[in-house]
C-alpha cells in the first residue's frame, strides 16, 4: 500500500490586490507560504509516501530566483517523501522557467515536457505520469493517442492541470477518456474547489482560499491505493476561510440592536476568517448604517458590509406629503394591491428609495 498528499493551486506569490490593505496582502501572502510549508511538513511528520502537486505552485510574473529557491529548501526538509510536480498555466514550464534555474534534490520530480510522461518507482511499486504546461493557454483536449499504463499489476497515478467536461482555454478533459485510462488515481489541478468527480478522481481544490468566490473550507487530498483497495479524503487545512453570511433585521432594531447582530458571529471566526455580511429586511428609515464598518472593523480580521436592506416608510404620511408627484400616484396604486405579501411589500419600498433617491420635485 502507498500513501498521497494530493494538493495544487497554491500560488506562492499571488499579489491579492484590489480587495485588501497592503499590510493585509503582505500577511495573505505569507500565509500561503506558511500552509506551503506546513503540508510539506505534514508529509515528512506522517511518513507520507508521495507530495503530489498537481500544477499552479506559484505565480510565474510575481516570483523571483530566490523564491524558487525557498521552494527548494521547503522540499528538502522532507527528504524522504516522494514529491511530483506538474506545472498549470500560472507556473507553466517553458525555456525561461524558473522551476529549470535550480538543482532539485532527489527527492523531487518535475515533469517538464507538453505530453505525458512517467516514472517508476520500484520500491514502491508504482507509476506517476504527469503532464506539465509549456504556455500560458491549451485551448485543444489532452491528446491520449498511443497513451498506455507501464504496467496493471503496478499502481499507476496520474497528475493533470486542467477542466473537465468544459469548452475552456485551459486544458479541457473528457472525464470518460480519463476514466478509461483506468488509472488508480487521477490527481486533478486548476479548479479550486476540492471534489472528487469520481472515486479515483478528484481535484484538491487550493489549500488556500484566494478570495470570496472560493468560500468553504479548503485542504488537500489524503489518500491509500492497494491493489485491493482505495481511499481518498479531503483534509480541511487552511489557515482561514471566506464566509458569506446574511444578517435579517427589521423596522423595530435600532442601530446598537443591528451591531449586536454582527456580534453573534463566532469571535474566533470573526478574528480568524474573511467575511461578507449582507444586510437583508427593513430598517428604520432614519437609521445609517453606512458607519457599520467603522464601528466592527476592529472586530473582523475582515469584513465587507453589503446593505440590501430597505428603509421601512409611514405610507400614510408619505403619501400625504407627496400627494401631488409620481411618489405619492406609486404609493396610492401599490395599496389597492396586498402589501402585506412579501413580494408586494418589497416592490413598493424598492420603489420608493428608487424614487426618492431620484430626488422627486415635490
Amino acid at each position: 500500500m502507498i500513501s498521497f498528499v494530493h494538493t495544487a493551486d497554491i500560488h506562492l506569490g499571488l499579489q491579492f490586490k484590489g480587495y485588501l490593505s497592503p499590510e493585509k496582502a503582505i500577511e495573505r501572502r505569507a500565509e500561503l507560504w506558511s500552509t506551503f510549508q506546513r503540508i510539506v511538513e505534514y508529509t515528512r511528520d506522517n511518513r507520507i509516501d508521495f507530495l503530489f502537486i498537481a500544477g499552479d505552485l506559484f505565480e510565474e510574473q510575481y516570483f523571483t530566483l530566490g523564491d524558487i529557491k525557498r521552494v527548494r529548501e521547503i522540499l528538502e526538509t522532507a527528504i524522504d517523501v516522494n514529491i511530483v510536480i506538474i506545472a498549470g498555466n500560472h507556473d507553466f514550464l517553458d525555456n525561461k522557467s524558473l522551476y529549470g534555474k535550480v538543482e532539485w534534490s532527489k527527492n523531487v520530480t518535475i515533469f517538464n515536457g507538453a505530453k505525458i510522461q512517467k516514472k517508476v518507482f520500484e520500491d514502491l511499486n508504482t507509476v506517476i505520469y504527469g503532464y506539465s504546461w509549456d504556455k500560458i493557454s491549451i485551448k485543444e483536449g489532452l491528446s491520449l493517442e498511443g497513451f498506455e499504463i507501464h504496467d496493471e499489476d503496478y499502481k499507476n497515478i496520474l497528475l493533470i492541470h486542467g477542466d473537465i467536461g468544459s469548452e475552456s482555454n485551459y486544458l479541457p478533459l473528457d472525464i470518460k477518456a480519463l476514466e478509461n485510462l483506468n488509472m488508480d488515481y487521477i490527481a486533478l489541478g486548476h479548479i479550486h474547489k476540492p471534489e472528487k468527480i469520481r472515486k479515483n478522481i478528484a481535484y484538491s481544490g487550493s489549500p488556500e482560499p484566494l478570495d470570496f468566490g472560493e468560500t468553504g473550507p479548503r485542504g488537500f487530498m489524503k489518500g491509500n491505493i492497494s491493489k485491493e483497495k482505495k481511499t481518498v479524503d479531503f483534509v480541511p487545512f487552511s489557515k482561514r476561510e471566506y464566509k458569506s453570511e446574511v444578517i435579517y433585521i427589521d423596522e423595530t432594531m435600532g442601530y446598537l440592536d443591528i451591531l449586536e447582530k454582527f456580534k453573534v458571529i463566532d469571535e474566533i471566526e470573526r478574528k480568524k476568517d474573511f467575511f461578507r455580511i449582507n444586510i437583508n429586511g427593513y430598517r428604520d428609515k432614519d437609521i445609517n448604517l453606512k458607519f457599520l464598518h467603522r464601528d466592527l472593523k476592529n472586530d473582523f480580521f475582515h469584513l465587507e458590509i453589503i446593505d440590501k436592506s430597505i428603509p421601512d416608510y409611514d405610507l400614510e404620511t408619505m403619501e400625504a406629503d407627496y400627494k401631488d408627484n409620481i411618489i405619492g400616484q406609486f404609493i396610492n396604486t401599490m395599496k389597492t394591491k396586498d402589501i402585506k405579501e412579501k413580494r408586494v411589500k418589497d416592490a413598493l419600498y424598492y420603489g420608493l428609495e428608487a424614487l426618492l433617491k431620484e430626488k422627486i420635485d415635490i
